[in-house]
């Protein structure tokens, strides 16, 4: 959180966080105070903690804490207006809804609603204490007049100095209640003052509800828990988005916030199953709400006829298990494209969007990664590669961080002009910026068909599904990267074609392993030396770069021992000392052979390496069981006696690394039976199917534990 200012020290605060050892409450009293002067409805005091450059709220008032819950305790670095106002000694004022999203989204993303706030330090000239805020419904202008400017930095002022006293008199401070309007007392009488206006109320053909500061029930009338379905004496003391089954939703709670917060009467409807529409309209003031409750006729009439029992609302914000399930999901995608399809086929539909794209940042550039749900993707498309300094929402919530939510057609006109010139068929917009580990790595844009409200619920949910998102995608794109690195790296160290000899059909197939990078240690090459070609197939110990650099080197001196003209033995001595000598701490195995189409002979050195299967014209499979030496790497001195093999016009000679062969709990010897009877069956097949039937067929192969790497030579018949 970073250390606190100059003359900030945590040990300089006050001794504990509330109240005098007078009895006077002295956060409170200042508190309500200043309040008054101004004629705000809720705040609160922070002070500095003792031992640590954190502030935590000691006092509040006008509206429960609950409602600033996330900011109890918070550190001076954090970007929200207490902290910056303490840690930089000024005044902050937020002018509203759209200045609060703007500058302080993590504020905005839970209370989205109307209303000002102006928070102020606690400070002497040496010694910092706390902060405070104060906050004003939605009605207040948006500048903070020079009035309410120097009465506010006063009454601070005023509050730093009695705390300077009481610090310096080492006097211990005591805890202070929030400062909250008294619940009215129970009893229909005391709440409405007679007993006769308590029947009065009681007449009224619609319900009136009376909420406390917590939302809590302290009054209703007959007609409310009729049409709530809930008796009276159950509905008193309890929320009613608690005691009412039905209206046991986030987006009810929101409005009751929303009404307390902004001070804005404030209104919704909601469906009693199995087919009643309700109006309820909420009252604010700053002891409490009422709610008056009726019949919503002109939205029974407009839905049509009576909804079926079973029928519920067409979209429901996605529930918990929907995010764990989202997240799971999102944490399997390998790919970029994956991503993209994840996005489109869970996260979209869970949260009623119609179509969805996926845009990253490079270069100072977004880029379109992939989009779903457009009938032209023109639209789309039109806008890779488009200059992150346009004004375009992608670009804006990307530069800035914060969430953008557009209702209608009309809102992101408002703003941004040039989506005249752009339409893409769809009414309402929630673009929610990909930050993963800091730093801004896309934009998701979810396109909805119909204008759709995006309550703070579910802007709330979508923030969250965007951080989710921004991570898969990091991952994804690191992935990516890699994979093609390997990829282009392994393309780069095997030979990009094969020249056989006359006489000689070849055919190659190589696979990396499933795990890891990609990118391994086998290698195969056929080296057109005249008068006789060699071929040479391998395997170094792992499958990452370094086996895959230690690869190329043997490769390389293979070919270079051969060009100049060593016999089989010696290119395998002169490949082990190579080895050893490079002070590479793998071993390799390796099986070199000189091919003699002419005499239809191919002369085998081996190094620890599978061996070979050679396919007759007849069909028939053996294992060439020959004379070899140790692994390439492991003694300087060692020897490769050779073996020379008879290679007959149409006879199909398979070579092969063990990853072809071998895969955990399969017998190394009813592996190669297996390998054998593909070879035998499919072996008049052209080089290349044949090539694509035996990696394909072989179970540990599929598997892919290891790399596998296969090269085939076929002796042409004569004619």
């Amino acid at each position: 959180m970073g250390a606190p200012p100059a003359g900030t020290e945590p040990d300089a605060g006050v001794p504990a966080a509330a109240g005098s050892s007078s009895g006077k409450p002295l956060l409170s009293l200042a508190l309500a105070a200043m309040m008054e002067e101004v004629q705000a409805h809720s705040g609160a005091v922070y002070l500095l903690a003792a031992d640590e450059p954190v502030l935590e709220m000691s006092v509040t008032a006008g509206l429960p804490r609950a409602f600033a819950a996330p900011w109890e305790r918070v550190g001076l670095s954090a970007p929200i207006p207490v902290a910056d106002a303490a840690r930089e000694r000024r005044l902050v004022w937020v002018g509203g809804e759209e200045d609060m999203a703007r500058r302080y989204p993590r504020i905005a993303v839970v209370l989205p609603y109307a209303f000002a706030l102006a928070a102020l330090p606690v400070a002497t000239a040496d010694t910092l204490y706390g902060a405070v805020y104060v906050t004003w419904p939605g009605a207040h202008p948006t500048v903070l007049s020079d009035r309410e400017r120097e009465s506010l930095t006063s009454a601070c002022d005023r509050l730093a100095v009695r705390l300077e006293r009481v610090a310096r008199e080492n006097r211990p401070l005591r805890t202070e209640p929030d400062l909250l309007a008294a619940a009215p007392p129970s009893g229909v009488a005391g709440t409405f003052g007679t007993v006769e206006a308590a029947r009065m109320v009681g007449r009224l053909p619609y319900g009136l509800v009376s909420l406390d500061l917590h939302g809590r029930v302290a009054f209703a009338n007959g007609a409310a828990a009729e049409l709530l379905g809930v008796h009276v004496d159950d509905l008193l003391g309890t929320q009613p988005w608690v005691s009412v089954p039905w209206l046991n939703d986030p987006m009810y709670e929101d409005r009751y916030r929303a009404a307390l917060l902004s001070q804005h009467v404030t209104s919704f409807v909601a469906l009693r199953p199995p087919g009643d529409w309700l109006s309820f309209r909420m009252y604010p003031s700053t002891t409490g709400l009422t709610t008056r409750i009726s019949r919503a006729r002109a939205v029974a009439e407009m839905v049509g006829a009576t909804p079926r029992a079973d029928s519920a609302p067409a979209h429901r914000l996605v529930t918990i298990s929907q995010v764990l399930s989202l997240a799971g999901a999102l944490t399997e995608a390998v790919g970029v494209q994956d991503v993209v399809q994840l996005v489109a086929d869970e996260v979209a539909p869970s949260v009623g969007s119609q179509a969805v794209v996926v845009l990253g940042s490079r270069g100072g550039r977004l880029h379109v990664l992939g989009h779903r749900g457009y009938e032209e993707p023109r639209t789309v498309e039109r806008f890779d590669g488009l200059p992150l300094a346009e004004r375009t929402p992608g670009t804006h919530v990307l530069n800035t961080g914060v969430p953008a939510f557009f209702e209608s057609r009309q809102q992101l006109v408002r703003l941004y002009p040039d989506r005249h010139d752009t339409p893409d068929g769809f009414a309402a917009w929630a673009y929610l910026p990909l930050i993963a580990s800091g730093r801004p790595v896309g934009t998701c844009v979810l396109a909805y068909a119909e204008p759709h409200a995006f309550p703070a619920d579910e802007r709330a949910v979508l923030t969250s599904l965007g951080g989710l998102i921004a991570q898969a995608l990091e991952r994804a794109v690191l992935y990516d990267a890699k994979n093609q690195l390997a990829h282009g790296l392994q393309a780069a160290l095997l030979p990009r074609s094969l020249a056989p000899p006359a006489g000689i059909e070849a055919a190659a197939r190589y696979l990396p392993a499933m795990h890891g990078m990609e990118i391994g240690g086998d290698f195969y090459d056929l080296v057109p030396t005249r008068p006789l070609a060699a071929a040479v197939i391998g395997d170094v110990q792992g499958h990452n770069v370094t086996a895959a650099g230690l690869m190329g080197q043997i490769r390389t001196g293979v070919r270079a021992f051969t060009s100049v003209g060593q016999a089989p033995e010696e290119v395998m001595r002169s490949t082990n000392r190579l080895l050893i000598d490079s002070g590479a701490e793998l071993f390799a195995s390796c099986l070199y052979l000189r091919l003699d189409p002419e005499r239809g002979r191919a002369v085998m050195a081996r190094a620890g390496h599978p061996p070979p299967l050679l396919r007759r014209p007849d069909g028939r499979v053996r294992v060439l069981d020959l004379a070899g030496g140790p692994l390439l790497g492991i003694d300087s001195e060692a020897t490769y006696p050779t073996t020379e093999v008879s290679l007959a016009p149409g006879s199909v000679l398979a070579l092969y690394t063990d990853g072809l062969v071998e895969s955990p709990g399969v017998d190394i010897e009813d592996a190669l039976v297996g390998l054998g009877e593909l070879l035998s069956e499919n072996g008049d097949q052209p080089l290349d199917r044949l090539a694509d039937t035996l990696v394909r067929h072989s179970a540990a192969a599929q598997e892919r534990v290891d790399d596998v790497a296969v090269l085939l030579l076929r002796a042409e018949a004569d004619g």
